[in-house]
């Protein structure tokens, strides 16, 4: 059976990511009247991100509504890729943004500009910091009901953005109320070293799935410990474990007494696949009996659940 993300996941994920093209808008307009008021080059890199934003908003919105539609007879472990393919592309636009942001801040930081009207930059960031912080903690809580990595992806994202505009606001008030222009571009600066940054942790969680990274050591010894909770299996072997989007792909081999019957074997072995489902809520197992004894001399043995070898 082919698991998918239960109903009220992925309800939650299609509402969170209306939400986040939502604000996103709403930030684009706040900065573009205050770059327009004032100049400053950090406004200027943080309204060049929120447009990225909106663009990574867009696919997230996009890709889980795509991934969370079941499996068909093209694509049999369903679409939750998407996720990943999603995420793949919010890496390239905060990559794009960093090195945008970073030429400009260094062109301002040669070439100083004071920063004007003040006050509606500085009232635009806050603004900007309260709506990105009330975003995140409306993503984090969307991650913890449905483990979307595309919506992880953004709230990764937003959140470096909540940083950088703190940054953006000590560069608006040093440009326009303390006369120092170069810490405003510096801000910009440091924007840019921040979302590069940020951009690594996105691209690196994003290829871990689409390169089937198999799961933490922690879960897979989980994994052993409660299949090898039965003493009816002495052993087991070619575990591998991976992520199709928010849900976990179990396989392996069990040692079983060659003794038992068909339906036996049977028997014992779906309640090994009940144990790990109640450990692993949603994940897709598939298990393989194996007579004690007939293991294939290639095969990789699991005896001991504190083992750390190479599992899958």
């Amino acid at each position: 059976m082919i698991s998918v993300p239960s109903p009220d996941a992925s309800a939650a994920t299609r509402d969170i990511t209306r939400l986040a093209v939502g604000v996103a808008v709403v930030l684009i307009v706040l900065k573009a009247f205050a770059l327009g008021a004032s100049g400053s080059v950090s406004i200027l890199a943080s309204l060049a991100d929120s447009t990225l934003d909106l663009v990574a908003s867009l696919a997230t919105f996009f890709a889980v509504r795509w991934a969370a539609a079941p499996a068909d007879d093209d694509h049999r472990y369903g679409h939750g890729k998407g996720e990943a393919l999603a995420a793949l592309v919010q890496s390239g636009l905060v990559f794009a943004s960093a090195v945008f942001i970073g030429f400009e801040a260094i062109q301002r930081m040669l070439d100083p500009r004071p920063v004007s009207s003040g006050t509606a930059g500085v009232v635009v960031m806050l603004i900007s910091i309260a709506l990105t912080g009330w975003l995140i903690w409306m993503q984090s809580r969307a991650v913890r009901r449905s483990g979307s990595l595309a919506v992880a992806a953004d709230r990764a994202h937003y959140a470096s953005d909540l940083a950088a505009n703190g940054v953006v606001l000590i560069g608006v008030i040093s440009g326009a109320f303390l006369s120092a222009p170069g810490l405003d571009a510096a801000a910009g600066l440091v924007v840019s070293v921040w979302l590069f940054w940020g951009a690594i942790g996105i691209l690196r969680s994003a290829s871990d799935h689409l390169l089937d990274r198999a799961a933490p050591d922690d879960q897979r010894k989980a994994i052993v410990a409660a299949v090898l909770a039965d003493p009816r299996i002495s052993g087991l072997h070619q575990l591998r474990t991976r992520m199709a989007g928010s849900v976990l792909m179990i396989q392996m081999h069990v040692d079983l007494d060659p003794g038992l019957t068909l339906v036996a074997a049977h028997d014992i072995v779906v309640e090994a696949e009940d144990r790990l489902r109640t450990a692993f809520a949603g994940a897709d197992i598939l298990i393989h009996a194996d007579p004690r004894g007939r293991t294939r001399p290639d095969d990789t043995a699991v005896e001991d659940p504190s083992a750390t070898g190479p599992w899958a």
